[in-house]
């Protein structure tokens, strides 16, 4: 008996031999699943991860760059003439936070310009991802101050505030709530395979 109970120990330490013989392949469990990770030096990551930023940065910078553009073309329209002082003060907010948008999305390539040669790359990317988000929270400023200038000539009453408040919620959850949320629940979070970018 003890030699049988052996026998049948060792079957199912063997993982999965029917009593047919047969080989059965049971699934890992969800949890034990490992992700294909990036076999890549340090150099080869920073490479890779600057080509990211820098096609991202792409996209934020054309919608400044329009926006800042039709802004500036207001002040030579004849209606900018009859605007009052307070939407007056509200352009003037504007102009200045897409200027200061367009500057900081532009600084990661000055920054990498300037230090390339130095094997600076890692630090490099690091920077520049900084400015890249300060960047983005410029171009919300901006989109919203702009949403209100427009809004409130073409409503000319308290609507809105409400309904440029309800956009600025919305662009917050889109370009940083979710984002967040999707780090947070993602499966590098505990720095499990997948996860280092």
């Amino acid at each position: 008996m003890a030699f049988g109970a052996n026998r049948t120990s060792v079957g199912e330490q063997g993982g999965g031999r029917s009593s047919a013989g047969r080989t059965v392949q049971e699934d890992p469990p969800a949890s034990h699943v490992r992700y294909e990770e990036r076999h890549e030096t340090e150099k080869e990551r920073a490479d890779r991860r600057w080509t990211e930023l820098l096609q991202e940065v792409r996209v934020a910078q054309m919608g400044i760059q329009i926006l800042l553009g039709f802004l500036l073309s207001v002040a030579f329209t004849e209606r900018f003439e009859d605007i009052g002082a307070t939407d007056r003060t509200i352009y003037v907010v504007t102009v200045m936070l897409g200027s200061a948008a367009t500057g900081t999305l532009i600084a990661p390539v000055a920054l990498h310009r300037f230090v390339t040669g130095h094997r600076m790359k890692p630090q490099t990317v690091e920077w520049a991802s900084r400015l890249t988000i300060a960047g983005l929270v410029l171009l919300l400023c901006t989109v919203t101050c702009a949403l209100l200038l427009i809004l409130r000539v073409v409503l000319h009453n308290g609507m809105a505030w409400w309904l440029v408040g309800g956009l600025f919620l919305w662009f917050v959850a889109c370009w940083f709530l979710l984002p967040a949320w999707a780090r947070h629940v993602g499966p590098g979070r505990n720095g499990t395979a997948g996860g280092g970018r």
